[in-house]
């Protein structure tokens, strides 16, 4: 236990140390939020990967995706990579650095103004962000909390104030140049990490082959092409998960960021790469779940004989780690959420400071002064965050679902044709936003699982905006 205080210490102190050299160097809100928009391909790269992969995906996607659908949630890990990162940097990379530049504008709802010439639309996707990102930010909040008390026995509340506040200081302090250079420190971390947790599975498991005939005595669907729940929900997962990133803020962000096209280019193969192996032993890991937990070998993954999906990985990681090595996994786990916080809460705490109050309330702010605007609203979306993650609302699967089809529905139609067409009209763009969302909404209220929901509003966002935009003159 000293020796995971020791390392925590460290690790914390490495953190808050390359914060106050990027508080020294952030004297802009271009700096602050875009690093000044020359960031490498490296540090993109990583950037890129670690806040697209967070303690979402350790703690609650692969617990409850491998305990349900055994193997094929692989199909998942295959949809993100190829999908959500190269799809992502192949086909819109280059564009969205052109159109920030030719636009000159900071944010994805700047864009949507400029595009579309409709203040109405900036606001409604400003208003959206800062809707579905606070839960989206909670859930990552959860999934850290869940491990922290699996690892050390900290109570869960105690737990989220603590990272709560670590997490404002040191993104108050840097800002994304900041960010990136920690950002790339915690890719590295993470991929040491995984490389051990598959070790780790694989010998305590007595390998592959019985970790697979294993499974498949328990229920052979989980070793399948598709797991038990069928082939909807498994699509609707790949879908939600992998052809949101098209146009999720955090994300569209690191564009805005990077160099140039050759960045671009060497970062697409480096993220590619990246995201295939964090998560193919992500979903490999929540896959043997079944295989190594039981109530009786770990009762707090558990109520009734029935699994706690928030608390299985946690609890697998506690019991497959050797005790040397459960500092090199918690590490991972943490690194791959500071990150994805990191990303949430600057693209929330824009909204606030850029499109709402520089672009409706006083728009000929300082840019000292809204540099000084971000810090603060920074720390006010933690806080947040915090508050509804202590409620616990629902699973971490259950929140990521909503929020990540919400936001999906609320940009795929518009930004994804707004970037390969001219065609497309201010009536087209609004409508598909707010019927894409109201239809996700309107289905989650209903009871459908918030996967579907979610990648049936992104559809109806996908669909809407040509249709429209047609039917209706030229803009």
């Amino acid at each position: 236990m000293s020796l995971k205080i020791i390392v925590l210490a460290a690790y914390a102190l490495m953190i808050i140390v390359v914060g106050i050299a990027g508080f020294r160097k952030t004297r802009s809100f271009s700096d602050f939020f875009l690093g000044g928009g020359k960031v490498g391909a490296w540090m993109t790269a990583f950037t890129y990967g670690t806040a697209y992969f967070s303690a979402v995906l350790f703690i609650g996607f692969a617990g409850k995706i491998g305990w349900g659908f055994g193997y094929s949630g692989l199909w998942i890990a295959l949809g993100n990579t190829l999908i959500g990162v190269l799809g992502v940097w192949w086909l819109l990379g280059y564009r969205i650095k052109k159109m920030s530049v030719e636009y000159g504008v900071h944010t994805v709802a700047e864009f949507l103004d400029k595009r579309y010439h409709s203040p109405f639309l900036k606001l409604f996707a400003s208003v959206c962000i800062f809707v579905f990102f606070i839960p989206y930010t909670a859930a990552v909040f959860m999934g850290l909390s869940y491990l922290f008390r699996s690892t050390f026995g900290i109570d869960y509340t105690l737990a989220l104030i603590l990272m709560g506040g670590f997490t404002a200081l040191y993104l108050v302090l840097g800002g994304y140049k900041s960010i990136t250079i920690i950002d790339t420190i915690f890719g590295m971390i993470m991929l040491v990490g995984v490389v051990v947790l598959l070790v780790s599975l694989l010998d305590k498991g007595d390998g592959l082959a019985n970790i697979s005939s294993g499974i498949a005595a328990i229920d052979p669907g989980l070793v399948s092409k598709v797991g038990p729940p069928g082939w909807w929900p498994l699509v609707s997962l790949v879908f939600l998960t992998s052809v949101a990133p098209m146009a999720m803020p955090q994300l569209i962000q690191k564009f805005y960021a990077i160099k140039d096209k050759r960045a671009i280019r060497v970062g697409m193969i480096c993220s590619s790469i990246f995201a295939l192996i964090i998560t193919g032993i992500g979903y490999f890991a929540g896959a043997t779940t079944r295989f190594f937990l039981n109530p009786d070998s770990a009762p707090r993954a558990f109520d009734n004989g029935k699994p706690i999906f928030d608390a299985l990985m946690p609890e697998l990681l506690t019991n497959i780690i050797p005790e040397g090595l459960s500092i090199v996994i918690l590490l991972l786990i943490l690194s791959a959420s500071m990150s994805t916080l990191a990303a949430l809460v600057l693209i929330s705490s824009s909204t606030i400071a850029k499109d709402f109050y520089a672009g409706f309330v006083n728009k000929g702010v300082s840019d000292k002064r809204l540099t000084l605007l971000m810090r603060y609203s920074s720390a006010f979306m933690v806080l947040l965050a915090v508050i509804f993650a202590y409620f616990r609302p629902s699973t971490i699967v259950s929140i990521l679902g909503i929020s990540w089809g919400a936001i999906g529905a609320v940009f795929l139609g518009p930004f994804i044709w707004g970037l390969f067409t001219k065609r497309m009209n201010k009536i087209g763009a609004i409508s598909s936003s707010v019927v894409g969302l109201t239809v996700c909404l309107v289905l989650y209220a209903q009871g459908m699982p918030s996967p579907q929901a979610g990648t049936i509003g992104m559809i109806a966002s996908l669909v809407l905006n040509p249709i429209v935009s047609y039917m209706t003159p030229a803009p």
